[in-house]
């Protein structure tokens, strides 16, 4: 994983200043790219976990086209207009208003960069020969233990040019940049 320089400036000066002692930074990717506020947290542990829902049974559009795409309320409702635990009120409350659920966004590339979900679900479950949701976690970490999904690596190009290579995949520029 590469670092931003930022943090390994910050890291090497750490060093410097107690004597060599790398001293445990956690959650240092939360430090450059927070946690959004979303408008509840979504209990990813609950349902991928859990439940062991596939991610592709809610995130439809993953294996087929450019973006995994959120689930409309009215996909959540398929399952929680029968089963209705307190955490689930604020769906069934957008539900009942016809009201959509405004998520922001937490995994985020440049918008010069072009990205498709559907040949990476589709070469890596074949290549790994694993179901979609151990492919979703080679870039979105284990999905199914967090509590609100935060991003764990840096998808920066240098991450994915590295990611490419080791699997023997286009590093031409007009893959990404088109």
């Amino acid at each position: 994983m590469r670092l931003p320089l930022i943090i390994v400036s910050a890291a090497l000066v750490l060093a410097v200043v107690t004597g060599g002692a790398i001293l445990a930074v956690p959650r240092v990717l939360a430090l450059v790219y927070p946690v959004p506020e979303q408008p509840f947290t979504f209990p990813h542990n609950i349902h991928a976990g859990v439940a062991q829902l596939d991610c592709q049974f809610c995130h439809r559009n993953v294996a087929e086209g450019e973006a995994a795409t959120v689930p409309a309320v009215e996909q959540c409702m398929f399952c929680h207009s029968v089963i209705q635990p307190s955490g689930a009120a604020p769906v069934i409350e957008a539900a009942a208003k016809g009201e959509p659920i405004t998520w922001v966004r937490v995994h985020r590339l440049p918008d010069h960069v072009h990205f498709w979900h559907e040949p990476h679900i589709r070469v890596l479950s074949e290549r790994m020969n694993v179901a979609s949701s151990e492919v979703c976690s080679t870039c979105h970490g284990e999905v199914k233990t967090m509590r609100q999904v935060e991003q764990v690596r840096t998808l920066k190009m240098g991450d994915c040019v590295d990611c490419h290579r080791a699997n023997n995949a286009p590093t031409d520029c007009a893959v990404c940049h088109f």
